[in-house]
């Protein structure tokens, strides 16, 4: 999905969702949803609206909150 690219494009509330669930491997479909809106994109979804998160999207939000609680 690649997140990184992305962050910057997502509302706080988004933003807010990634970082209170960065072990989270698979977003729910209302989260899939609203990020595709917020980046004019659709994202690859499963089945059931769901979007994987890769290892390095997990990385990138754990970088996300070291770096908002120094």
């Amino acid at each position: 999905m690649n997140l990184k690219d992305r962050w910057d494009n997502l509302d706080h509330a988004t933003q807010k969702w990634l970082l209170d669930n960065p072990g989270c491997q698979v977003l729910p479909r209302t989260i899939t949803s609203v990020i595709s809106k917020e980046c004019g994109e659709d994202l690859a979804i499963g089945q059931h609206g769901q979007a994987l998160v890769s290892r390095e999207d997990q990385d990138f939000i754990r970088s996300k909150m070291v770096n908002a609680h120094p």
